[in-house]
């Protein structure tokens, strides 16, 4: 691989790093933004579509699960066709889907846009990651991952305040336009800066693992979300399951058989990766949920505005910030198993007091609110270096591969599982009789959020107390928990 990085002027290998990973930051953030800015959009697009808004779901689900079924196979055409040509085309593809997605006129049109969309978004992040991974020194993991992982906690806070400032002084269409000059500055970016071409030859497409795992999770992911929906038909969301059960099966199966398999499973056989995707998964469903269920329980529940109800979730966002240059220290300071312990448990408090919330003190709400900023973001720092950590170079790529579609299939879900904790919790309510309150249901979904949350303690409590060991520049062995 040849990146332009010279060792002497102003493009030093430094300063060449931290502009490329802030340029797949920025492709990040433009790709989760557009995930979380639309669903502010969906009354006035209904009105332009001319359809019911529950039936613009469509939308938010198809991108979604675009993402879900073409992500496992970016890695293969990174390695096959070169990086910065793939990166650039993803960039490309998805700002044009963008751009389209502004002049849709029709339901239908708009859905194989965000298909489209979806597509290019399903290369972008993955390529993007996999360029900095392969010029990355170990050392430097901790701290260039800090980098990373900052859009994905601050576009779910931003796009919903972002978006109803939109639709209250524009239109819907420029919240697909706006993505139109970030685009094309990411585009010339892109192609100073991505490596010219993959680092390994690539082998034969694994056609009947990319079929597989692609088809599973898509089956999976859409009995999930119609399990989310105000009628769900439970006799096809029970086929759904098994089919996507049978399937990934199938796919597990065929994964560890084959000579060149699309993704390499050998690398869950490593600890420190493994706790990052099972665990690290529940973790980012919950984190991915309360942003959702909140600003429904401040404008239902509590009456707010949605300017204000959204307004309030910034404060997440500064949490994020400020966490941010403090994450390398703390990592070195005490290791990776006890700040995914002891950091998971403040979490699961932060999203649990979110439950016991009052609308007479919005200070209070602020605090809340910034804390768990704080707390989520190291979290998701460390569980994201973690999982590169102990990665042999050979096997980055569909290491990248892996992590990236669980992580984007979490977030995804996340929102579906606070629907699916919205949905009991009113069921609750009426079944037991527990009075009248708006806000009620919405406390009981926070505190079955915090209690999954807690699912993720365990494997960190199975955690080597040396994982991720290598990437410390303080030598000495961590404390036990």
């Amino acid at each position: 691989m040849t990146p332009p990085k010279p060792k002497t002027g102003f493009l030093t290998p430094d300063r060449y790093l931290f502009l490329l990973s802030l340029l797949v930051a920025g492709t990040s953030f433009m790709e989760n933004l557009d995930g979380s800015i639309i669903v502010t959009a969906l009354p006035a697009m209904s009105k332009t579509f001319g359809v019911p808004p529950i039936d613009l779901n469509i939308g938010v689900s198809a991108y979604l699960m675009t993402l879900g079924i073409f992500i496992p196979v970016s890695g293969w055409i990174a390695d096959r066709f070169g990086i910065r040509r793939i990166f650039t085309l993803a960039i490309a593809i998805f700002t044009l889907g963008s751009v389209l997605c502004g002049l849709a006129n029709g339901l239908v049109e708009f859905v194989l846009l965000r298909i489209m969309q979806g597509m290019g978004g399903a290369m972008m992040i993955p390529v993007g990651r996999l360029a900095v991974l392969r010029n990355l020194p170990k050392e430097k993991l901790v701290k260039t991952m800090a980098t990373l992982i900052w859009p994905a906690l601050a576009a779910p806070m931003l796009g919903p305040v972002l978006g109803g400032l939109i639709v209250t002084h524009t239109t819907w269409r420029w919240i697909f336009y706006l993505n139109l000059p970030l685009g094309l500055i990411a585009i010339v970016s892109a192609l100073l800066l991505a490596p010219k071409s993959g680092e390994v030859e690539a082998p034969p497409f694994d056609w009947p693992g990319f079929l597989l795992t692609s088809f599973s999770l898509f089956f999976v992911m859409a009995s999930i979300e119609m399990g989310a929906q105000p009628e769900p038909q439970w006799m096809m969301i029970g086929i759904m399951i098994l089919i996507g059960g049978l399937l990934l099966t199938l796919g597990y199966r065929h994964l560890n058989r084959v000579d060149h398999p699309m993704i390499h499973l050998e690398t869950l056989k490593i600890q420190s990766f493994s706790v990052s995707i099972f665990g690290g998964s529940i973790f980012r469903i919950t984190i991915s949920a309360t942003p959702f269920l909140l600003p429904l329980m401040f404008q239902i529940g509590f009456g707010l505005s949605p300017f204000l109800s959204g307004s309030l979730l910034t404060a997440i966002f500064a949490g994020n910030l400020l966490m941010k240059p403090f994450t390398t220290q703390l990592v070195e300071r005490f290791g990776f198993r006890p700040i995914l312990i002891w950091n998971n448990v403040l979490c699961s408090l932060s999203i649990l007091a979110c439950a016991f919330l009052s609308p007479q003190s919005e200070w209070l709400i602020v605090l809340v609110l910034f804390a768990g900023g704080l707390f989520r973001s190291l979290q998701f720092t460390a569980l994201v270096t973690l999982a590169y950590s102990e990665v042999p170079k050979e096997l980055m790529s569909t290491a990248n591969t892996l992590f990236s579609t669980l992580v984007q299939i979490s977030l995804g879900l996340g929102v579906t599982v606070g629907a699916i904790a919205l949905r009991m919790s009113h069921l609750a309510v009426r079944w037991f009789h527990l009075g009248p309150q708006a806000d009620l249901p919405f406390r009981i979904a926070l505190l079955l959020v915090a209690l999954l949350s807690c699912l993720a303690l365990i494997d960190a409590i199975k955690l080597s107390p040396t994982a991720g060991f290598n990437l410390l520049k303080n030598k000495k062995m961590p404390e036990k928990v």
